[in-house]
């Protein structure tokens, strides 16, 4: 099943909830997932796991944090915002908004409820995005990312403040 494909009907965004849960997960992929866990200190066995578990279920979102942790953990930034930038993709198609970030506006869910598991997904797949902009040196995207999770959740559940400090702080000494 594609996400394009789904109904958005409340038992259908039920099951997709459930799917970023881990649920619908097929146990081939757990087991890789699992056994990655296991041999992380050796990289090329865990991303072989990893990359086994995606064979098994390529587009399941544990299996896309599997990747974001290990190479965020690994210190690969670079391929970390490579799957975070599926992942936000994966969440836009999963809410019906716009795959392009900057057009996503806060009328287009309920972005302030814990309840609404997958707009806040969509907001912590943003966050991982800007804050992986902000260590590439990717500063004014990661200013407009953040810009924009502010608009999205302006009670600022997600924690997009702590990374705008972090902006603002860039260059400026601990003197100033």
């Amino acid at each position: 099943m594609h996400f394009e494909d789904v109904d958005t009907s409340l038992g259908d965004r039920n099951y997709l909830a459930e799917a970023i849960l881990g649920g619908g997960l097929p146990e081939e992929a757990e087991i890789c997932l699992w056994r990655a866990a296991e041999v992380y200190a050796d990289s090329a066995a865990a991303e072989e796991y990893l990359r086994q578990a995606e064979t098994h279920a390529p587009d399941h979102a544990a299996v896309l944090i599997g990747f974001y942790r290990f190479y965020f953990y690994k210190g690969r930034l670079r391929e970390a915002l490579s799957i975070a930038e599926r992942c936000l993709v994966k969440a836009a198609r999963e809410n019906n908004f716009s795959i392009e970030w900057r057009l996503v506006t806060k009328d287009d869910a309920v972005f302030d409820s814990y309840d609404a598991v997958l707009p806040r997904f969509y907001l912590f797949t943003l966050k991982g995005y800007a804050y992986l902009k902000m260590r590439l040196g990717e500063i004014e995207e990661s200013r407009e990312a953040v810009m924009k999770l502010q608009e999205l959740d302006p009670t600022d559940k997600i924690g997009a403040k702590v990374l705008l400090g972090v902006l603002d702080r860039i260059g400026v000494s601990d003197d100033d």
